[in-house]
């Protein structure tokens, strides 16, 4: 076999590695966690493409990845990962190899919820205020001291996974009960484990109303230049703060300068020790004023990469690929481009998946894609006991202009007819 050099991609998805597999082929080598390959029903790659290995354990990930290396004769020439509980190894194995990436301490970072916060707040940049939880009575101290409701949620943790709104006593008091046995019922998902951890798992968070948004941006040189910008739709029926569906391209208020909006975003990774990444970020803007909530050097992930597909014809695993390999980026001008919307498809009870038929989308002019990631058979386990088994699926359409978009997005998952036994 060819000596490639290749990019080791650490502990993604078995979907996210077939996509690279199909699209970059011979391009990268799996580190993947036997867990993900499990039942999976994506295709095993071959023994040459991919190491499984229990990520939580670095020192035998780095003596496998050497093995194999030697074995077959490979090398690699960058390193990346998707997901936010591999980044840290990511960082612990391109330090052992010598590879471009974030700094295990920057990484902590930004995996810390309290602690970017608190440095955000160090070089004067916007975001809520925050506090570390110790028990539930700090939680409604907090809440007391503000004046106003506030978010419970893990340091580390993913979207919307354990995360609850407050606006009461009571309502600390049971939400910060809930995740508490959430994390212990977790505690082996590296999801809530990593080594800057060392604090309360726990904290409180100001709540802020505002629109969401996310983008995804390359930092380098001092400089970044950002690559998409999407609007977040907010799921009214699901947990708080889960996300219904995503606008792309985004346009951020008129009050928002482009330049200073670039600038914050430079700030803020700078702030958490980034010096050259891929980045996501969230944030809100309330009153023209640009809210912090994370950032990560990773590209956003749900339905994010789908979406860019289609209405971009922008691969965004293939241009982490690039990044990692310091392949020189020129990004497209897509100034114009009417918006598409990429939908979450979500059970809505839990139970043993006996149906899901897409067939009435097929018929509406307005779908661009259909990505289903179950199949009958399938057990859902619903929130907050497990927040991956009810996403089924996503979906890409172009709304009709000049009809309400929210309502659109309900039109169309209502199309989806699915029997849950």
């Amino acid at each position: 076999m060819p000596n490639i050099p290749r990019v080791l991609v650490v502990g993604t998805t078995t979907d996210y590695i077939d996509w690279i597999r199909c699209r970059c082929p011979e391009r990268a080598l799996f580190l993947t966690d036997p867990l993900m390959r499990y039942g999976s029903g994506q295709p095993n790659p071959a023994p040459h493409e991919e190491i499984l290995c229990h990520l939580s354990d670095y020192d035998l990930a780095r003596e496998k990845l050497k093995n194999h290396l030697r074995m077959w004769g490979l090398s690699i020439d960058g390193i990346t990962s998707y997901d936010c509980e591999s980044m840290e190894l990511t960082a612990f194995l391109a330090q052992e190899f010598s590879l471009n990436y974030s700094s295990l301490e920057s990484v902590c970072n930004c995996r810390d919820k309290f602690l970017s916060k608190t440095l955000w707040r160090q070089w004067d940049l916007e975001c809520p205020r925050i506090r570390r939880l110790e028990s539930s009575k700090d939680a409604v101290e907090f809440l007391n001291d503000i004046n106003a409701p506030c978010v419970l949620k893990p340091v580390s943790g993913s979207g919307s996974e354990l995360v609850f709104y407050c606006e009461n006593e009571n309502d600390c008091e049971r939400c910060y009960d809930e995740i508490f046995v959430g994390l212990t019922r977790q505690r082996e998902n590296r999801l809530y484990r990593f080594s800057g951890g060392n604090g309360p798992l726990i904290i409180a968070e100001e709540f802020v109303a505002g629109k969401e948004f996310s983008c995804d941006f390359f930092l380098e040189n001092g400089r970044t230049e950002v690559i998409r910008i999407t609007r977040k739709i907010e799921d009214q029926q699901g947990p708080f703060g889960t996300t219904l569906g995503y606008i792309l391209p985004a346009s951020l208020p008129s009050g928002i300068d482009p330049t200073a909006f670039q600038r914050t975003l430079c700030q803020s990774a700078r702030a958490l020790g980034l010096k050259r990444a891929l980045c996501m970020a969230d944030f809100l803007i309330k009153d023209n004023t640009i809210m912090l909530l994370e950032m990560a050097p990773r590209p956003g992930g749900d339905c994010l990469p789908f979406l860019m597909r289609q209405r971009f014809r922008q691969d965004m695993l293939k241009l982490n690929l690039d990044f990692a390999q310091l392949v020189p980026i020129r990004l497209p001008h897509l100034d114009g481009l009417d918006p598409y919307i990429g939908l979450c498809l979500r059970a809505k009870s839990g139970g043993v998946l006996r149906k899901i038929d897409i067939s009435p989308l097929r018929q509406d002019p307005r779908i661009r894609d259909i990505d289903l990631r179950r199949t009958p058979g399938h057990v859902i386990r619903m929130p907050p006991a497990d927040y991956d088994s009810w996403l089924l699926g996503h979906i890409v359409f172009e709304p009709w202009k000049g009809r309400n978009l929210e309502r659109q997005c309900v039109e169309v998952l209502d199309k989806v007819i699915i029997e849950v036994d």
